[in-house]
Protein backbone atom coordinates (compact mmCIF):
# COMPACT_ATOMS: atom_id res chain seq x y z
CA UNK A 1 0.00 0.00 0.00
CA UNK A 2 2.98 2.52 0.89
CA UNK A 3 6.22 2.88 -0.56
CA UNK A 4 7.66 3.54 2.48
CA UNK A 5 7.41 2.11 5.78
CA UNK A 6 9.02 4.58 7.91
CA UNK A 7 6.88 7.30 7.00
CA UNK A 8 4.24 8.35 8.84
CA UNK A 9 1.18 7.13 7.80
CA UNK A 10 -2.31 9.75 7.39
CA UNK A 11 -5.66 10.68 6.58
CA UNK A 12 -6.47 14.23 4.97
CA UNK A 13 -9.90 15.97 5.67
CA UNK A 14 -11.46 18.86 4.05
CA UNK A 15 -14.53 21.14 4.15
CA UNK A 16 -15.88 22.89 1.37
CA UNK A 17 -17.09 26.11 2.40
CA UNK A 18 -18.89 29.01 0.76
CA UNK A 19 -15.56 30.86 0.17
CA UNK A 20 -13.76 27.47 -1.86
CA UNK A 21 -13.37 27.17 -5.48
CA UNK A 22 -12.42 23.76 -6.16
CA UNK A 23 -12.56 21.33 -2.88
CA UNK A 24 -10.81 18.92 -4.47
CA UNK A 25 -7.26 21.14 -6.49
CA UNK A 26 -6.81 22.75 -2.81
CA UNK A 27 -6.86 18.96 -1.54
CA UNK A 28 -4.71 17.77 -3.57
CA UNK A 29 -2.28 20.74 -2.88
CA UNK A 30 -2.53 19.88 1.29
CA UNK A 31 -1.53 16.46 -0.38
CA UNK A 32 1.54 17.56 -1.57
CA UNK A 33 2.46 19.23 1.86
CA UNK A 34 1.51 16.48 3.55
CA UNK A 35 4.08 14.41 1.11
CA UNK A 36 6.80 17.25 1.76
CA UNK A 37 6.46 16.73 5.45
CA UNK A 38 6.89 13.27 5.24
CA UNK A 39 3.87 12.20 6.23
CA UNK A 40 2.27 9.26 3.69
CA UNK A 41 -1.66 9.83 3.30
CA UNK A 42 -3.57 6.96 2.43
CA UNK A 43 -7.32 8.09 1.67
CA UNK A 44 -8.63 11.96 1.33
CA UNK A 45 -12.33 12.81 2.58
CA UNK A 46 -14.46 15.89 1.89
CA UNK A 47 -17.73 17.51 2.94
CA UNK A 48 -19.72 20.21 1.62
CA UNK A 49 -20.71 22.69 4.20
CA UNK A 50 -23.44 25.29 3.95
CA UNK A 51 -22.39 26.25 7.84
CA UNK A 52 -19.21 25.14 9.79
CA UNK A 53 -20.17 23.66 12.91
CA UNK A 54 -18.68 25.76 15.42
CA UNK A 55 -17.41 22.71 17.97
CA UNK A 56 -16.17 20.13 15.14
CA UNK A 57 -16.10 22.05 12.20
CA UNK A 58 -17.62 18.82 9.82
CA UNK A 59 -21.13 17.12 10.82
CA UNK A 60 -21.54 14.79 13.63
CA UNK A 61 -22.21 12.05 10.78
CA UNK A 62 -18.83 12.71 9.07
CA UNK A 63 -17.13 12.76 12.20
CA UNK A 64 -18.11 9.02 12.44
CA UNK A 65 -17.59 8.34 9.18
CA UNK A 66 -13.79 9.14 9.15
CA UNK A 67 -13.24 7.54 12.92
CA UNK A 68 -14.85 4.56 10.71
CA UNK A 69 -12.44 4.82 7.76
CA UNK A 70 -9.17 5.60 10.09
CA UNK A 71 -9.91 2.05 11.77
CA UNK A 72 -10.35 0.22 8.42
CA UNK A 73 -7.00 2.08 6.95
CA UNK A 74 -5.48 1.15 10.10
CA UNK A 75 -6.49 -2.96 9.85
CA UNK A 76 -5.40 -2.93 6.53
CA UNK A 77 -2.02 -1.38 6.15
CA UNK A 78 -1.36 -3.06 9.68
CA UNK A 79 -0.28 0.03 11.53
CA UNK A 80 -1.76 2.91 13.17
CA UNK A 81 -3.22 5.92 11.80
CA UNK A 82 -0.46 8.71 13.17
CA UNK A 83 -2.09 11.82 12.00
CA UNK A 84 -4.94 13.61 10.67
CA UNK A 85 -4.44 16.25 8.44
CA UNK A 86 -7.49 19.40 8.45
CA UNK A 87 -7.05 21.19 5.25
CA UNK A 88 -8.77 24.09 6.97
CA UNK A 89 -7.84 26.20 9.14
CA UNK A 90 -9.13 24.64 12.58
CA UNK A 91 -9.91 26.87 15.81
CA UNK A 92 -8.06 25.65 19.14
CA UNK A 93 -11.75 24.51 20.30
CA UNK A 94 -12.08 22.68 16.73
CA UNK A 95 -9.02 21.49 16.92
CA UNK A 96 -9.22 19.91 20.67
CA UNK A 97 -12.61 18.20 19.80
CA UNK A 98 -11.41 16.42 17.00
CA UNK A 99 -8.25 15.23 18.50
CA UNK A 100 -10.69 13.68 21.33
CA UNK A 101 -12.66 12.20 18.63
CA UNK A 102 -9.75 10.53 16.38
CA UNK A 103 -7.79 9.45 19.61
CA UNK A 104 -4.68 10.64 17.56
CA UNK A 105 -3.03 13.82 16.21
CA UNK A 106 -4.81 16.38 14.09
CA UNK A 107 -2.95 18.95 11.95
CA UNK A 108 -4.43 21.87 9.97
CA UNK A 109 -3.02 23.63 7.18
CA UNK A 110 -1.75 26.18 9.17
CA UNK A 111 0.34 23.39 11.40
CA UNK A 112 1.45 21.85 8.21
CA UNK A 113 2.81 24.14 6.62
CA UNK A 114 4.95 25.11 10.25
CA UNK A 115 6.05 21.57 10.66
CA UNK A 116 7.16 21.97 6.75
CA UNK A 117 8.98 25.76 7.34
CA UNK A 118 10.52 24.69 10.86
CA UNK A 119 12.63 21.57 9.18
CA UNK A 120 13.36 23.74 5.77
CA UNK A 121 15.25 26.67 7.74
CA UNK A 122 18.61 27.24 7.11
CA UNK A 123 19.61 30.93 7.83
CA UNK A 124 19.57 32.44 10.89
CA UNK A 125 16.97 35.12 10.21
CA UNK A 126 14.54 32.18 8.32
CA UNK A 127 14.75 30.03 12.16
CA UNK A 128 13.70 33.36 13.93
CA UNK A 129 10.89 33.85 11.89
CA UNK A 130 9.46 30.46 11.84
CA UNK A 131 9.46 30.09 15.87
CA UNK A 132 8.10 33.32 15.83
CA UNK A 133 5.18 32.47 13.64
CA UNK A 134 4.99 29.12 15.88
CA UNK A 135 4.55 30.51 18.62
CA UNK A 136 2.11 33.35 17.70
CA UNK A 137 -0.01 30.04 16.65
CA UNK A 138 0.58 27.84 19.73
CA UNK A 139 -0.57 30.88 22.16
CA UNK A 140 -4.66 30.62 21.65
CA UNK A 141 -4.37 27.01 21.91
CA UNK A 142 -2.80 26.45 25.33
CA UNK A 143 -6.16 26.06 27.00
CA UNK A 144 -7.18 23.00 24.96
CA UNK A 145 -2.80 21.64 26.03
CA UNK A 146 -3.88 22.16 29.54
CA UNK A 147 -7.84 21.16 29.88
CA UNK A 148 -6.94 18.13 32.49
CA UNK A 149 -5.41 21.08 34.72
CA UNK A 150 -8.13 23.55 34.67
CA UNK A 151 -10.59 22.53 37.50
CA UNK A 152 -10.17 23.96 41.17
CA UNK A 153 -11.38 22.19 44.04
CA UNK A 154 -11.91 22.66 47.81
CA UNK A 155 -11.39 26.54 47.89
CA UNK A 156 -13.49 29.33 48.71
CA UNK A 157 -13.18 32.61 48.82
CA UNK A 158 -12.26 35.77 46.22
CA UNK A 159 -9.30 32.78 44.36
CA UNK A 160 -11.80 30.04 44.34
CA UNK A 161 -11.83 30.19 39.97
CA UNK A 162 -8.21 30.01 40.08
CA UNK A 163 -6.78 26.42 39.74
CA UNK A 164 -3.25 25.26 39.59
CA UNK A 165 -4.28 24.37 35.78
CA UNK A 166 -4.95 27.93 34.96
CA UNK A 167 -1.94 28.97 37.07
CA UNK A 168 0.11 27.00 34.59
CA UNK A 169 -1.81 28.32 31.53
CA UNK A 170 -0.59 31.60 32.56
CA UNK A 171 2.66 30.83 33.13
CA UNK A 172 3.30 28.91 29.82
CA UNK A 173 1.44 31.99 28.11
CA UNK A 174 4.12 34.62 29.81
CA UNK A 175 7.03 32.37 28.74
CA UNK A 176 5.44 32.31 25.07
CA UNK A 177 4.79 35.59 25.17
CA UNK A 178 8.50 36.77 26.83
CA UNK A 179 10.27 34.50 24.14
CA UNK A 180 8.17 36.59 21.14
CA UNK A 181 9.21 39.86 22.36
CA UNK A 182 13.07 38.43 22.27
CA UNK A 183 12.84 36.90 18.76
CA UNK A 184 10.94 40.49 17.83
CA UNK A 185 14.14 42.20 19.01
CA UNK A 186 15.89 39.39 17.76
CA UNK A 187 14.46 39.79 13.53
CA UNK A 188 14.39 43.90 14.16
CA UNK A 189 18.45 43.53 14.52
CA UNK A 190 18.38 41.28 11.61
CA UNK A 191 16.64 43.70 9.76
CA UNK A 192 18.75 46.17 10.17
CA UNK A 193 21.49 44.05 8.85
CA UNK A 194 19.41 43.43 5.70
CA UNK A 195 18.69 47.03 5.36
CA UNK A 196 22.13 47.78 5.81
CA UNK A 197 23.60 45.27 3.33
CA UNK A 198 20.60 46.47 0.53
CA UNK A 199 21.99 50.50 0.80
CA UNK A 200 25.65 48.66 0.20
CA UNK A 201 24.33 47.65 -3.07
CA UNK A 202 22.01 50.23 -3.48
CA UNK A 203 25.09 52.24 -3.33
CA UNK A 204 27.11 50.26 -5.66
CA UNK A 205 24.06 50.65 -8.39
CA UNK A 206 24.31 46.85 -9.39
CA UNK A 207 21.16 46.54 -10.78
CA UNK A 208 18.79 44.10 -8.47
CA UNK A 209 16.65 41.05 -10.18
CA UNK A 210 14.22 39.52 -7.99
CA UNK A 211 12.66 35.87 -8.28
CA UNK A 212 9.48 35.48 -7.43
CA UNK A 213 6.34 33.05 -7.51
CA UNK A 214 4.89 30.21 -6.33
CA UNK A 215 6.32 27.33 -4.47
CA UNK A 216 7.51 24.49 -6.81
CA UNK A 217 7.62 26.85 -9.56
CA UNK A 218 11.31 26.53 -10.56
CA UNK A 219 12.88 29.47 -8.59
CA UNK A 220 15.94 28.15 -7.49
CA UNK A 221 16.39 25.78 -10.93
CA UNK A 222 16.06 28.84 -12.81
CA UNK A 223 18.86 31.23 -10.02
CA UNK A 224 21.10 27.45 -10.48
CA UNK A 225 20.97 27.64 -14.26
CA UNK A 226 22.04 31.56 -14.59
CA UNK A 227 25.00 30.62 -12.00
CA UNK A 228 26.40 27.94 -14.30
CA UNK A 229 25.96 30.80 -17.15
CA UNK A 230 28.07 32.76 -15.24
CA UNK A 231 30.86 30.54 -14.24
CA UNK A 232 30.05 31.12 -10.73
CA UNK A 233 31.31 28.03 -8.27
CA UNK A 234 29.10 24.94 -6.95
CA UNK A 235 29.22 26.52 -3.68
CA UNK A 236 27.20 29.02 -4.77
CA UNK A 237 24.38 26.77 -6.25
CA UNK A 238 20.96 26.78 -3.86
CA UNK A 239 19.24 24.14 -2.72
CA UNK A 240 16.44 22.86 -5.52
CA UNK A 241 14.21 19.87 -5.21
CA UNK A 242 11.19 19.43 -6.83
CA UNK A 243 9.07 19.95 -3.72
CA UNK A 244 6.83 22.50 -1.83
CA UNK A 245 8.75 24.74 -0.26
CA UNK A 246 12.11 22.92 -0.82
CA UNK A 247 14.24 26.26 0.55
CA UNK A 248 12.99 29.04 2.52
CA UNK A 249 16.20 31.10 2.76
CA UNK A 250 16.85 34.25 0.55
CA UNK A 251 20.03 34.51 -1.48
CA UNK A 252 21.41 36.97 -3.39
CA UNK A 253 24.51 36.32 -5.88
CA UNK A 254 26.08 38.12 -8.26
CA UNK A 255 25.09 37.29 -12.53
CA UNK A 256 27.28 37.95 -15.15
CA UNK A 257 27.89 35.60 -17.91
CA UNK A 258 30.43 38.26 -19.85
CA UNK A 259 32.75 40.70 -18.57
CA UNK A 260 32.31 42.88 -21.07
CA UNK A 261 28.34 43.04 -20.27
CA UNK A 262 26.74 43.93 -17.29
CA UNK A 263 25.95 42.18 -14.74
CA UNK A 264 22.83 42.31 -12.17
CA UNK A 265 22.01 41.02 -8.52
CA UNK A 266 19.89 38.23 -8.83
CA UNK A 267 17.68 37.19 -5.39
CA UNK A 268 15.78 34.31 -4.69
CA UNK A 269 12.50 34.47 -2.17
CA UNK A 270 10.85 31.90 -0.46
CA UNK A 271 8.05 30.61 -2.52
CA UNK A 272 4.07 31.76 -2.27
CA UNK A 273 0.63 29.83 -1.88
CA UNK A 274 -2.72 29.94 -1.77
CA UNK A 275 -4.19 31.24 1.53
CA UNK A 276 -0.95 31.28 3.08
CA UNK A 277 -1.10 31.61 7.17
CA UNK A 278 -1.26 35.14 8.48
CA UNK A 279 1.11 34.44 11.31
CA UNK A 280 3.82 33.55 8.22
CA UNK A 281 3.08 36.45 5.94
CA UNK A 282 3.56 38.95 8.67
CA UNK A 283 6.99 36.58 9.70
CA UNK A 284 8.75 36.63 6.52
CA UNK A 285 7.21 39.96 5.03
CA UNK A 286 10.93 41.26 5.57
CA UNK A 287 11.99 38.40 3.13
CA UNK A 288 9.27 39.59 0.97
CA UNK A 289 9.73 42.86 0.59
CA UNK A 290 13.60 42.29 -0.74
CA UNK A 291 11.46 42.37 -3.63
CA UNK A 292 10.11 45.78 -3.36
CA UNK A 293 13.86 46.85 -3.98
CA UNK A 294 14.07 45.30 -7.53
CA UNK A 295 14.85 46.33 -10.57
CA UNK A 296 13.24 43.92 -12.03
CA UNK A 297 10.87 40.84 -10.86
CA UNK A 298 11.07 37.70 -12.44
CA UNK A 299 7.54 36.03 -11.84
CA UNK A 300 8.10 32.39 -12.05
CA UNK A 301 5.04 30.06 -13.22
CA UNK A 302 4.58 26.78 -13.69
CA UNK A 303 3.22 26.06 -17.14
CA UNK A 304 3.07 22.53 -16.52
CA UNK A 305 0.23 23.30 -13.91
CA UNK A 306 -2.57 24.22 -16.45
CA UNK A 307 -4.95 23.65 -14.24
CA UNK A 308 -3.51 26.02 -11.36
CA UNK A 309 -1.22 28.78 -13.46
CA UNK A 310 -3.71 31.42 -13.76
CA UNK A 311 -4.53 30.85 -9.54
CA UNK A 312 -1.28 31.07 -9.07
CA UNK A 313 -0.43 34.43 -11.37
CA UNK A 314 -3.22 36.20 -9.03
CA UNK A 315 -1.46 34.77 -6.12
CA UNK A 316 1.72 36.16 -6.95
CA UNK A 317 0.12 39.40 -7.67
CA UNK A 318 -1.74 40.26 -5.15
CA UNK A 319 1.42 39.19 -2.65
CA UNK A 320 3.06 41.91 -4.84
CA UNK A 321 0.31 44.43 -4.29
CA UNK A 322 0.14 43.57 -0.18
CA UNK A 323 4.09 44.18 -0.16
CA UNK A 324 3.81 47.61 -2.31
CA UNK A 325 5.38 46.38 -5.41
CA UNK A 326 2.76 46.47 -7.68
CA UNK A 327 4.84 49.37 -10.31
CA UNK A 328 8.27 47.58 -10.23
CA UNK A 329 8.84 46.32 -13.94
CA UNK A 330 8.36 42.28 -14.63
CA UNK A 331 9.11 39.59 -16.87
CA UNK A 332 6.84 36.90 -16.74
CA UNK A 333 9.00 33.50 -16.81
CA UNK A 334 6.53 31.02 -17.41
CA UNK A 335 8.83 27.76 -17.00
CA UNK A 336 8.84 23.84 -17.43
CA UNK A 337 7.35 24.68 -20.85
CA UNK A 338 9.22 21.40 -21.78
CA UNK A 339 6.40 19.65 -20.11
CA UNK A 340 3.47 21.19 -22.04
CA UNK A 341 2.07 21.71 -25.82
CA UNK A 342 3.07 25.22 -25.70
CA UNK A 343 5.50 26.35 -28.09
CA UNK A 344 8.60 28.75 -26.83
CA UNK A 345 6.64 30.94 -28.97
CA UNK A 346 3.76 31.58 -27.72
CA UNK A 347 2.04 34.69 -25.67
CA UNK A 348 0.31 33.20 -22.46
CA UNK A 349 -3.14 34.88 -21.80
CA UNK A 350 -5.38 34.89 -18.55
CA UNK A 351 -7.12 37.15 -16.30
CA UNK A 352 -4.60 39.24 -14.19
CA UNK A 353 -2.19 39.38 -17.39
CA UNK A 354 -1.92 42.46 -18.94
CA UNK A 355 -1.32 43.42 -22.94
CA UNK A 356 2.31 44.77 -22.46
CA UNK A 357 3.13 42.70 -20.37
CA UNK A 358 6.93 40.63 -21.12
CA UNK A 359 6.76 37.00 -21.24
CA UNK A 360 9.49 34.20 -22.21
CA UNK A 361 8.30 30.63 -22.11
CA UNK A 362 11.26 28.16 -21.55
CA UNK A 363 12.67 25.61 -19.47
CA UNK A 364 14.95 25.67 -16.56
CA UNK A 365 17.08 22.81 -17.01
CA UNK A 366 17.54 23.74 -21.08
CA UNK A 367 20.44 26.00 -21.43
CA UNK A 368 19.67 27.41 -24.59
CA UNK A 369 16.79 28.80 -22.66
CA UNK A 370 18.69 29.86 -19.62
CA UNK A 371 20.96 32.12 -22.51
CA UNK A 372 17.25 33.13 -23.72
CA UNK A 373 16.46 35.22 -20.20
CA UNK A 374 19.44 36.45 -19.76
CA UNK A 375 19.10 38.41 -22.78
CA UNK A 376 15.63 39.06 -21.97
CA UNK A 377 16.72 40.32 -18.52
CA UNK A 378 19.75 42.41 -19.93
CA UNK A 379 17.08 43.74 -22.62
CA UNK A 380 15.07 44.61 -19.84
CA UNK A 381 17.41 46.40 -17.63
CA UNK A 382 19.00 48.35 -20.46
CA UNK A 383 15.42 50.37 -20.33
CA UNK A 384 16.39 54.10 -19.44
CA UNK A 385 20.35 53.18 -20.22
CA UNK A 386 21.85 54.93 -23.05
CA UNK A 387 25.09 54.69 -25.09
CA UNK A 388 27.46 57.37 -23.54
CA UNK A 389 31.12 57.79 -24.81
CA UNK A 390 33.58 58.59 -22.02
CA UNK A 391 37.24 59.35 -22.08
CA UNK A 392 38.99 58.51 -18.64
CA UNK A 393 42.51 59.99 -17.80
CA UNK A 394 45.50 57.36 -17.45
CA UNK A 395 45.62 58.50 -13.88
CA UNK A 396 42.21 57.44 -12.91
CA UNK A 397 42.15 53.75 -13.59
CA UNK A 398 39.66 53.36 -10.46
CA UNK A 399 37.01 54.78 -12.45
CA UNK A 400 37.61 52.81 -15.74
CA UNK A 401 37.48 49.98 -12.97
CA UNK A 402 34.36 50.91 -11.53
CA UNK A 403 32.59 51.45 -15.33
CA UNK A 404 33.88 48.16 -16.50
CA UNK A 405 32.29 46.43 -12.73
CA UNK A 406 29.08 47.93 -13.03
CA UNK A 407 28.36 48.82 -16.89
CA UNK A 408 27.78 46.95 -20.18
CA UNK A 409 31.50 48.19 -22.12
CA UNK A 410 30.51 48.55 -25.95
CA UNK A 411 34.18 49.27 -26.57
CA UNK A 412 37.03 50.18 -24.69
CA UNK A 413 40.89 51.95 -26.91
CA UNK A 414 43.35 53.27 -25.56
CA UNK A 415 44.48 56.78 -26.77
CA UNK A 416 46.94 59.36 -26.36
CA UNK A 417 45.35 61.21 -23.65
CA UNK A 418 43.47 58.24 -21.99
CA UNK A 419 41.30 55.05 -21.94
CA UNK A 420 38.29 55.87 -24.19
CA UNK A 421 35.32 53.72 -23.10
CA UNK A 422 31.64 53.40 -25.16
CA UNK A 423 29.50 52.07 -22.25
CA UNK A 424 25.64 52.30 -21.51
CA UNK A 425 25.04 54.32 -18.54
CA UNK A 426 22.27 55.05 -16.43
CA UNK A 427 21.15 58.43 -15.68
CA UNK A 428 22.98 58.31 -12.31
CA UNK A 429 26.15 56.91 -13.82
CA UNK A 430 25.70 59.80 -16.57
CA UNK A 431 25.73 62.55 -13.85
CA UNK A 432 28.42 60.81 -11.63
CA UNK A 433 31.05 60.59 -14.98
CA UNK A 434 29.48 63.71 -16.76
CA UNK A 435 33.06 65.41 -16.36
CA UNK A 436 34.76 62.50 -18.66
CA UNK A 437 31.78 62.43 -21.12
CA UNK A 438 33.09 63.58 -24.62
CA UNK A 439 29.99 64.30 -26.35
CA UNK A 440 26.63 64.81 -24.06
CA UNK A 441 24.37 62.04 -24.69
CA UNK A 442 21.38 65.10 -25.39
CA UNK A 443 23.44 66.34 -28.34
CA UNK A 444 24.29 62.95 -30.01
CA UNK A 445 22.96 61.57 -33.55
CA UNK A 446 20.48 59.65 -33.34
Amino acid sequence: MRDDPAENLGILIGAALEDTEDIDRELRETWDLATAAGIFILKSISQTLVRPNAATLFGSGKIEEIRAEKERLAEASGRSIDVVICHNTLSPKQHRNLTESFHCEVIDRTGLILMIFAERARTREAKLQVESAQLAYLLPRLAGLHEGLSRQGGASGPLSGKGAGEKQIELDRRRIEHRMDELRRELDGVEKERAIQRRRRMRERIPRVSLIGYTNAGKSTIMNALLSLSGADAEKQVYAEDMLFATLDTTVRRIRADRSRIGFLLSDTVGLIEHLPHTLVKAFRSTLEEACYADLLLIVVDLSDRESYDRHIRTTIDTLAEIGASDIPRLFVFNKVDLTDFSRGQRISCDRLQADDMQILMSGRDPEDIGRLYDAILDCLRQGYQETELRIPYDRGDAVSTLCDRYEVLSQTHEADGTLLRVLLDPAGVKEFGAWITVPPALRKP
